[in-house]
């Protein structure tokens, strides 16, 4: 059934995997901070246990992620995504009804366990499955989902101060169900099953080279490695491009929760000024995605990654130190940029360096220390600014982090392949043989 179609069934799926994110982002994902706000004017909560929240959805993400893995490379996407969709949703009719900050825990939890299932790392599982050559590129479009949701944010800040947190959550619950079910049913596991290969070509595609140029470059066809989990874990590489990813979510995760407090009491901007913000942020973060998908296809990861890093910590010392709304603007701008082009090349590198065959699984082990930098930046931001009543310190440790976690990228390189794969060295010949030339 698949092979009839006109357009490459992989793109389709792109197309559920970007209707996913697109909720992912718009609902839970960015609206975050404007909760935030309505939540500590209603209960009087502190930022460091607000943030509280966000970091344990955090911790939950690196916990399931191994698990996760498992069941994507074991079961598929599809099946996955759609009790993420069912959790996600029906996890918004809970959060509705809570009324202490426990319930607030453990409903905030329970939404973002449906949406990690349906969401993040199962779109990409099933995109790299899809996609070789165009692989960042396609990844970067399937995930762009979410930066899109953030053009919806003054519609959801509006949709806040009309109806109610409240009201605003059973609203996400209904829309998560109705639009989320029949996008993850779109996805499929593998091409090959359907007679089909990755990136609609008719022969294997070309394997990456040693030294890194992107698969596409290469033109010697050669049969793709992939690395089982356990061989990935023995590389260094796994765990610098887990650190380099975690060290980028720390400002990600504080710009996140506290963007719009800070803001708000910096520049005294209102809830709808921040929320525009948002949206200059999610445009400079669409273009970096799509500019991000075509770079990294054509030009090397590490460079790129690296460059991605300053730029995060660049832009939040920017925003620590605005006094102006230009000065905000040129945050939104490089934080954007930095964000979207170094996310589907973060993630395409997992299975440029380890193959496709277990990828759910090791990006799943892989989000065991990534985690790490979404759980610590709000609460580390949180804490230090009910300490100060500031967040220059804050934001100032954070953004030199980033910055200086760049330097990772200058010790990554492409992994030894497994012994099983590496060709048979030459046999040598009889001594006699070589004596006579």
């Amino acid at each position: 059934m698949l092979r009839s179609r006109r357009i490459f069934y992989g793109w389709w799926i792109v197309v559920g995997g970007f209707i996913i994110q697109l909720l992912v982002g718009a609902l839970l994902f960015h609206p975050f901070g404007l909760y935030v706000v309505k939540l500590e004017e209603e209960f009087g909560w502190s930022r460091t246990r607000l943030s509280i929240a966000f970091s344990l959805a955090r911790v939950e993400d690196g916990l399931l992620g191994p698990l996760q893995g498992w069941l994507l490379d074991r079961f598929g996407p599809r099946i996955v995504m759609a009790t993420g969709v069912l959790i996600f949703g029906f996890g918004f009719f809970a959060f509705a009804r809570m009324n202490s900050l426990t319930t607030f825990y453990v409903t905030f939890v329970v939404m973002a366990i449906g949406a990690a299932l349906a969401g993040f790392l199962s779109v990409t599982t099933a995109i790299v499955n899809w996609f070789v050559r165009r692989r960042t590129m396609a990844v970067g479009i399937g995930l762009i989902g979410v930066a899109f949701g953030g053009l919806l944010q003054p519609g959801m800040a509006a949709l806040l101060d009309s109806v109610g947190w409240r009201g605003t959550s059973i609203i996400s619950g209904v829309i998560v169900l109705a639009v989320g079910l029949p996008a993850s049913l779109l996805v499929r596991h593998r091409p090959e099953p359907y007679g089909l290969l990755p990136d609609g070509d008719t022969a294997p595609p070309p394997a990456a080279s040693a030294d890194g140029a992107p698969a596409g470059a290469v033109a010697t066809a050669a049969p793709e490695v992939s690395f089982t989990p356990r061989e990935a874990l023995r590389a260094r590489s796994f765990w610098l491009i887990s650190a380099a990813h975690a060290a980028a979510l720390l400002v990600v995760s504080a710009v996140q929760v506290h963007f719009v407090a800070h803001v708000k009491e910096l520049l005294d901007y209102s809830s709808g000024e921040a929320a525009l913000f948002i949206s200059a942020l999610t445009v400079m973060t669409i273009v970096g995605q799509l500019s991000g998908g075509w770079l990294g296809d054509r030009f090397s990861s590490r460079l790129l990654i690296g460059i991605c890093m300053l730029g995060h910590g660049a832009a939040l010392l920017l925003l620590t130190f605005a006094s102006s709304a230009f000065m905000v603007l040129g945050f939104t701008v490089l934080h954007g940029l930095a964000w979207g082009v170094r996310g589907p090349v973060i993630l395409s590198m997992r299975a440029e360096y380890f193959g496709r065959a277990s990828y759910g699984m090791i990006m799943g082990l892989s989000s065991l220390v990534v985690a790490t930098g979404m759980v610590i930046g709000p609460v580390l931001a949180g804490a230090i600014y009910d300490a100060t009543g500031s967040y220059e310190v804050g934001f100032t440790i954070l953004a030199v982090v980033a910055a200086v976690s760049s330097l990772l990228m200058v010790f990554v390189s492409r992994p030894q392949l497994p012994i099983r794969a590496q060709p048979p060295a030459p046999e040598l010949a009889p001594a006699a043989a070589r004596a006579d030339g």
